[in-house]
């Protein structure tokens, strides 16, 4: 088969690879129809993740089709179509048994395209399948599936739920791109008072805006005096982070008001200083984590009901055999535009 393959810091191609085989009775094979990229698999190519070897096949998000199952997998079938979660949970260990299943120890967590093959080929191998896949319905599409793998679960949990956004707040997002622009759908599902949309490309201040953002803001504008403008002189109650850069995380620490909530999503790959000179009296909390997808059956039932739209977040589409040109455009949004990026195998088309 063909896959995307790391070869350390700024190499990939898109090359023949060994057919994925189950090595574990609760293993499933799926043939991948539907994947997508993510920001985090661009800050493996930069050397950001040394955890991920060169050879690593790399992706995390996608929507298949069952092809082969172990003798210990009980809750899906071949033929199944599903979604590939981002985490995989074994379900013993105790952060497992305790929800948290980005922290698992017993061999889950994040693992595809980080310490095991990804999603980007066409046949991926799914540990733990009856826990690490979810059948889809039928008026579910294989493009709005594929959001529902990492990009909606990360902005709800360690965003939204990690920020405790709630009615009447003002929210503030720095950073623009596909999680971004997920925070914003799902904050407005605590009806914040107004959100603040911060990030230096025009395209996507205007996405944030289209999609339900109040105001969307240059960081070289005086975004801290504006916030304070907004709200009486208090600051945001919740400031999210979805970029992963020393830059914005401090902003997020001087635009929350004191008693506010600062949620870190983006993926760091250098030092942050935290000023704890200002922020000590200030009685802010400050939030990190993986997302466990733990709402992703939520977030699936909302899709399947209507009551939560997402694909318009993907603004180009390539055949899965074009890898290297969905990669190009997607890491140059200043040029391309490019917010969420979709590929589809031919059989997924079928």
């Amino acid at each position: 088969m063909k896959a995307l393959v790391y070869n350390g810091p700024g190499q990939r191609s898109w090359q023949e690879v060994p057919d994925p085989v189950i090595q574990d009775p609760e293993d499933a094979i799926v043939r991948v129809d539907a994947v997508t990229i993510c920001g985090t698999d661009l800050h493996i190519l930069k050397g950001d993740v040394p955890t991920v070897q060169p050879g690593r096949i790399l992706g995390h998000e996608a929507v298949g089709t069952i092809t082969a199952v172990g003798s210990g997998v009980r809750g899906v079938a071949i033929g199944d179509r599903v979604l590939i979660s981002c985490i995989s949970s074994c379900g013993r260990c105790e952060y497992c048994r305790q929800g948290h299943y980005g922290q698992c120890l017993g061999g889950g967590g994040w693992i595809l395209g980080h310490l095991i093959d990804g999603t980007q080929a066409e046949q991926v191998r799914v540990p733990f399948a009856d826990r690490s896949v979810y059948k889809l319905p039928d008026n579910v599409t294989d493009e709005a599936a594929v959001l529902l793998a990492d990009i909606l679960p990360t902005s709800y949990e360690v965003g939204v739920l990690n920020g405790k956004v709630a009615p009447g707040d003002t929210v503030v997002i720095v950073g623009a791109g596909p999680i971004g622009l997920a925070a914003i759908a799902t904050s407005k599902l605590f009806s914040p008072t107004r959100i603040v949309v911060v990030d230096a490309a025009d395209s996507r201040r205007k996405a944030a805006l289209l999609r339900g953002a109040d105001l969307a803001l240059d960081p070289d504008e005086d975004v801290e005096a504006t916030v304070r403008e907004l709200t009486g002189g208090l600051g945001a109650d919740v400031a999210i982070e979805a970029v992963g850069i020393p830059a914005t995380f401090e902003l997020c620490t001087r635009v929350v008001r004191p008693g506010g909530r600062v949620a870190n999503v983006g993926v760091h790959g250098a030092a942050v200083t935290l000023h704890l000179e200002d922020l000590w009296i200030k009685n802010v909390t400050i939030t990190t984590g993986l997302v466990d997808t733990w709402t992703t059956p939520r977030l699936l039932a909302m899709v399947a009901a209507g009551r939560l739209e997402l694909s318009e977040l993907i603004t180009h589409r390539f055949g899965l055999h074009e890898m290297q040109d969905a990669y190009d455009v997607f890491s140059r949004p200043a040029v391309t535009g490019a917010l969420k990026v979709a590929l589809f195998s031919q059989a997924g088309v079928e």
